[in-house]
């Protein structure tokens, strides 16, 4: 067969089917006109728009829900911010504030009263605006249990009594937390 052969079968074929389609149409009006309903349910204007109306509500009311946990997730993601915004300032402070405590027992150790009064100012100065900030020290303290949670463990040393196996021998550094979040961690040695 040839390409017009086929083109013009498939031509004969849509005709058909559209004079058919067109017959079905004369008869549907014929019964139409001699009094048989066509089962075709027709709802009443105002069945309608009740319809239409319950459906407008249904999608008012899952919007503003929508929208009130937005408000609620965008005021808790505020609130969060606003406690650990100020997270990178801390945490570069750490440092200073550790050679501040390691400073304070070196001069402990001076007879240099004036020099003693004057750096533990400074000292406590710097430690009462960083609280104010909302830092504060994790404590961890040597004897207690080690937690995993709360500390970083450094190394272990054989413990020097039995009651210190598997507890913290001494705290390298400090930690310290922003809120209910540690920004960084005490760092322990543990006895086993």
């Amino acid at each position: 067969m040839k390409f017009k052969d086929i083109f013009k079968n498939k031509s004969n074929m849509t005709t058909e089917n559209t004079e058919f389609d067109q017959e079905l149409d004369d008869v549907t009006l014929e019964n139409n006109a001699n009094g048989e309903q066509l089962i075709v349910e027709e709802l009443s204007v105002e069945e309608q728009l009740a319809q239409d109306l319950a459906k407008e509500k249904d999608k008012f009311l899952r919007l503003f829900a929508e929208f009130e946990n937005y408000k609620k997730r965008t005021s808790k993601e505020r609130m969060d911010l606003f406690k650990t915004a100020n997270q990178e300032v801390l945490l570069a402070m750490l440092p200073v504030l550790d050679d501040f405590d390691r400073a304070t027992v070196e001069i402990s150790k001076s007879d240099d009263e004036n020099l003693k009064k004057g750096v533990e100012l400074i000292h406590e100065k710097l430690k009462s605006t960083l609280v104010a900030k909302g830092l504060e020290q994790v404590e961890v303290r040597a004897g207690d249990a080690f937690n995993a949670d709360f500390a970083e463990a450094i190394t272990q040393i054989p413990a020097p009594s039995d009651k210190l196996k598997g507890k913290i021998v001494d705290v390298i550094e400090k930690g310290y937390k922003l809120g209910d979040k540690i920004i960084r961690f005490p760092k322990v040695v543990i006895g086993n």
